[in-house]
């Protein structure tokens, strides 16, 4: 069965996307745990992000690093993290994450709760620095 981010690629379900190739999509969190919060997966299913085929895990790495960018550029912060934990979807992925603290890449701490007009001025602040 497909994974929903397997659904995400396909279209049949629709995101706040970030950026796309061949390769990858990025697309924002719809349960952020900071502003700009965004997941980049590879458009092949593979579950462990260490069983991604070394050509995409290196490519992975170049497709996000420009989001990377300006993900900081539209949220100004200390720095951008890319984490992985991949328990929550059977399909490899990273979020990355605008940090100040080491709480604010605590996948557990409360969600925010954006309207789907706040989803798409996030999605737009990140996409004009691209």
């Amino acid at each position: 069965m497909s994974s929903i981010f397997s659904k995400i690629i396909a279209g049949e379900i629709p995101c706040y996307k970030i950026a796309e190739n061949e390769q990858f999509i990025a697309f924002l969190d719809i349960f952020p745990v900071q502003y700009g919060h965004t997941l980049v997966i590879p458009k092949i299913e593979v579950d462990k992000i260490f069983d991604v085929p070394d050509e995409y895990l290196a490519n992975l790495l170049l497709f996000a690093k420009p989001i990377a960018l300006a993900i900081q550029k539209a949220f100004p912060c200390n720095r951008v993290n890319m984490i992985t934990v991949g328990l929550e979807v059977p399909h490899a992925h990273v979020h990355l994450l605008a940090t100040n603290t080491p709480y604010d890449v605590d996948l557990n701490k409360p969600k925010l709760k954006l309207s789907q007009e706040e989803l798409k001025e996030v999605q737009q602040k990140i996409v004009q620095y691209l």
